[in-house]
């Protein structure tokens, strides 16, 4: 469950950077990225539990993504997702629980 969530999150922010792009990098007081050539491939990785290390790899180019696990004892690298996030990028929402976007944003209209 505790991964789940976590790759869920991941998604999340992977989407926001691909759109957002340095506006959403700024958001998060992130420092930038050095300046890279169009179509590079954007690379993040973070630890998932304890010996686990998880790399994403972003095409921005092609809008895809790749989710990799690395053994730090055996340095297996065991690819365990790729996903062509063009059509979720198109989404207005995709939320499963209250408040949904639309919902959040007319209490925000209504100010």
């Amino acid at each position: 469950m505790r991964s789940m969530v976590f790759g869920v999150l991941c998604v999340a922010c992977l989407i926001g950077i691909v759109v957002g792009g340095d506006a959403w990098r700024n958001y998060l007081h992130a420092q930038p990225p050095a300046a890279r050539p169009q179509g590079e491939l954007i690379a993040l990785n973070s630890e998932v539990e304890e010996g686990r290390q998880q790399v994403v790899v972003i095409d921005p180019k092609s809008r895809v993504m790749s989710v990799y696990h690395i053994e730090h004892a055996t340095g297996v690298i065991s690819l365990k997702s790729v996903r062509n996030i063009h059509a979720d990028l198109l989404l207005d929402e995709f939320n499963t629980e209250s408040p949904l976007p639309k919902e959040i944003r007319a209490i925000l209209d209504q100010r």
